[in-house]
């Protein structure tokens, strides 16, 4: 599969969003594991999780050990797969999504995730989501500790604006490898972000890129052009808008997200799929 860079890894140049394997109408765990089994032999090489991905109050991490069960129970070699978590957003077991930003929290986390990864150290660490009570420079300067212990190899941030995204490089010290926020043909807001840090040559990870769970395969009716497109060259529309996202810039690594095999396999032919210039004007412009 063609490669991308975050930060000094190659990685897939499409990635693996673990979500919907854990919240909310998550399949059992042998879907799962077919699910992740699935996304390797395709040749993706990023797989991104959260210890917020869980579903009940008292299974925090769920998602981060299905995934490193997954990856023990993986035929191949998995030493080249970079598993990206986050830390910083909380899920109390009611549904809602909370944040906790304190330095203290996002150290302790980060090595739960650690141990339940069963690593010694992180390849990529993400701060979920800025915490309005916890001055943002404080949650960064927790990830600068965590870099300079050891802990994790390289950070992130999740959820940034142009702002947050200097103020957390200038924290880091020029280290921040990656942003990840939310961009689709349907939240396209965060533009802005995606071209700083094409700018940067900082990674952008586009979280729900084909428009989240319940949206994605409605990705072609919703939006005709990409619609339109997908019929003339006879691939899926979600391969035409993951072929779109991968044309903005060079520093982009679509993450969607997958619970079926046949999602992911269709997601990962995105990568061979070379939209042309008036493709790409017509689908931005849509």
């Amino acid at each position: 599969m063609n490669a991308r860079t975050i930060g000094n890894q190659s990685v897939s140049a499409i990635g693996l969003g673990g979500m919907p394997m854990s919240i909310e109408g998550r399949p059992d765990e042998a879907r799962s594991v077919a699910t992740i089994h699935a996304a390797l032999d395709a040749g993706i090489t990023l797989i991104d999780t959260a210890d917020a991905y869980h579903l009940h109050a008292d299974e925090v991490g769920h998602n981060e050990e299905l995934i490193a069960r997954a990856l023990r129970s993986w035929g191949g070699d998995a030493s080249s797969v970079l598993v990206a978590t986050k830390g910083g957003h909380l899920r109390p077991g009611d549904g809602s999504w909370t944040q906790d930003g304190r330095p203290e929290h996002l150290k302790k986390a980060a090595r739960e995730s650690a141990r339940r990864l069963g690593v010694e150290a992180i390849g990529l660490y993400q701060f979920h989501r800025p915490d309005p009570a916890v001055p943002y420079a404080e949650s960064i300067g927790a990830l600068v500790e965590l870099l300079d212990e050891g802990v994790i190899v390289q950070a992130g941030i999740s959820n940034a604006s142009v702002a947050q995204i200097d103020e957390a490089n200038d924290v880091l010290g020029g280290r921040l490898a990656s942003v990840q926020n939310q961009f689709s043909p349907a939240f396209r807001s965060s533009l802005a972000e995606l071209e700083h840090c094409a700018s940067l040559g900082v990674a952008f990870l586009p979280w729900s890129p084909l428009g989240g769970i319940r949206r994605a395969g409605e990705v072609g009716t919703a939006h005709a052009a990409f619609g339109r497109v997908a019929e003339a060259r006879g691939v899926s529309p979600q391969q035409v808008t993951l072929a779109w996202e991968l044309a903005l810039a060079p520093v982009v690594v679509p993450i969607p997200g997958a619970s079926r095999p046949a999602s992911v396999e269709d997601s990962a032919r995105a990568v061979d799929l070379v939209l042309t210039a008036d493709e790409l004007a017509e689908l931005s412009g849509s």
